[in-house]
């Protein structure tokens, strides 16, 4: 098939999709209801469906009476369960698949279900909602006439009692119809190629002569993939290797710190970044305009979701909302309820709401991802924000970074220590620590209290880490490539220790 006339049928194909977006888009509220509902009801002859009285369910208020909220470690004797091959516990379907994910880069390991309605009506649906909304903002795209640059995990999949666990990308690679090959590069095989640093060569020995139109993974790593093809190709850009590029579909990590990076190396203004929100959990939101750094919460995926704010949570007055209840510019804690069994699954996550008509949000970080030894409630967002800004006006450029606290000792007050790798770094490091920490206190109003007159916090100490470090620290954890994030802050100083003794 000529690819003229295939990126015509396709772009059509996917943008019939609209009118149904358009159905949440009108009536949120109700179509969350009836995701609910339909939930309960698939699981209520399961073991906990019959534990927590789904058929008795018939509204939200019974739910949240019958339905504890929970974590992976009080779901975890369940999932073994379905591990070792029985049935019907958590959901009605059988579960075959297993997403393994740690979230950080933390020893233990969780092992998430994937049901075959949520690969079907989640994860495959939300890749192609991705190309819908993309294609219904960009009519005159050529997306299909050249191939996709795909990055995902580095794993294979492993068999146990007759299920399979690996990456959540091992997974869905294992499962897409033969046909949707054609439109990726690299192939299968590379794609799910273990060891990072020989899949990053076969990588760019595959990709380099290829017409890539788009890209999609986790902006970190991607970078590190793409400055290894500049470097081996010999090109100054992107767009002298693929002059048809036209978008890349980012999610895992803030796109914030590395935005300028992704800009030089793609140096065109009509180069589009779209984020995404997809988890092993779930798919969740998708960025829904142009030149946006907002996403679209998608409700018809068979999740239904709730929130808890994060003013309120971890404390004896923690309490779940629906999305009907959630205000504009409040930080709450996400919970999820799935249809690959998840029931008020706390997914540590959390975000802000910038809209509510339609439902659009920020990731702002992670529940156990932040700072708060002094009162000072600083969220990843804030860190984020402030990097970029000292980086702009130092014309330096990040790679990766971590941040904890330094605790007060004797009579010494307390502070935070960031720890970062620079590709450019700052020509005077003092210079960037004021500015950083100017910003920080323009950001959060805590922040600011204790910082007023060095009362309870001093500057922030920084470190330009050395080339490399980052790498270094999770290869020693085999954590290299994938999904796999650098925990950004954290109320211990636990992960900076081993960064410094490397």
């Amino acid at each position: 098939m000529p690819l003229t006339l295939f990126n015509s049928i396709t772009s059509w194909f996917l943008k019939r999709r609209i009118d149904q977006i358009q159905e949440f888009i009108r009536d949120p509220h109700k179509v969350q209801e009836r995701v609910l509902l339909e939930l309960t009801a698939a699981a209520k002859d399961t073991e906990l469906g019959r534990l927590y009285n789904f058929s008795e369910v018939k509204n939200y208020e019974q739910f949240v009476r019958n339905t504890p909220i929970t974590t992976y470690e009080a779901f975890e004797p369940y999932v073994e369960k379905a591990r070792r091959g029985q049935h019907n516990i958590f959901w009605h379907t059988p579960i075959k698949w297993f997403a393994k994910s740690s979230g950080t880069t933390n020893a233990k390991s969780k092992f998430i279900p994937v049901s075959e309605e949520a690969l079907q009506l989640c994860h495959y649906k939300s890749g192609k909602d991705m190309l819908c909304l993309y294609l219904n903002n960009n009519p005159d795209s050529n997306l299909f006439k050249g191939k996709s640059l795909r990055l995902g995990g580095s794993k294979q999949l492993y068999e146990q009692n007759g299920t399979y666990f690996g990456d959540l990308s091992a997974i869905l690679i294992e499962n897409l119809p033969f046909w949707a090959e054609w439109s990726c590069t690299p192939g299968n095989k590379v794609s799910l190629m273990s060891e990072w640093e020989s899949k990053l060569k076969a990588i760019v020995k595959e990709v380099k002569d290829e017409n890539v139109t788009s890209m999609a993974g986790v902006p970190s790593w991607m970078l590190v993939l793409l400055n290894r093809l500049l470097e081996e190709t010999q090109k100054k850009n992107l767009l002298e290797l693929w002059p048809n590029l036209e978008v890349y579909f980012h999610g895992g990590v803030s796109f914030v710190p590395y935005r300028e990076q992704y800009k030089n190396i793609i140096p065109s203004p009509d180069i589009r970044f779209y984020e995404i929100y997809n988890a092993s959990e779930g798919f969740f939101a998708i960025q829904d305009r142009n030149y946006s750094d907002e996403m679209l919460l998608m409700l018809d995926y068979g999740i239904f979701y709730e929130f808890i704010p994060m003013d309120t949570f971890g404390t004896p007055h923690e309490k779940a909302i629906p999305l009907s209840q959630v205000q504009i510019g409040k930080n709450y804690a996400m919970l999820i309820t799935t249809n690959a069994g998840l029931w008020r699954y706390l997914i540590g996550d959390t975000v802000r709401f910038t809209s509510i008509s339609p439902y659009r949000i920020k990731i702002t970080g992670r529940t156990k991802h932040f700072i708060n030894v002094f009162g000072e409630e600083l969220i990843v967002e804030n860190a984020e924000r402030a990097l970029e800004k000292a980086c702009e006006q130092t014309n330096s450029r990040p790679i990766d970074y971590t941040v904890a606290p330094i605790f007060m000792k004797d009579k010494l007050k307390g502070g935070h220590e960031w720890l970062i790798e620079f590709e450019v770094p700052p020509q005077n490091l003092d210079y960037f620590t004021q500015i950083l920490d100017l910003e920080l206190q323009k950001l959060n109003s805590d922040y600011e209290a204790k910082r007023y007159n060095n009362m309870t916090l001093n500057k922030p100490k920084v470190h330009s880490a050395r080339q490399g470090l980052f790498h270094d620290w999770l290869k020693n954890k085999g954590k290299l490539g994938g999904q796999n994030k650098v925990p950004r802050l954290s109320n211990s100083r636990e992960y900076i220790e081993e960064l410094l003794t490397l």
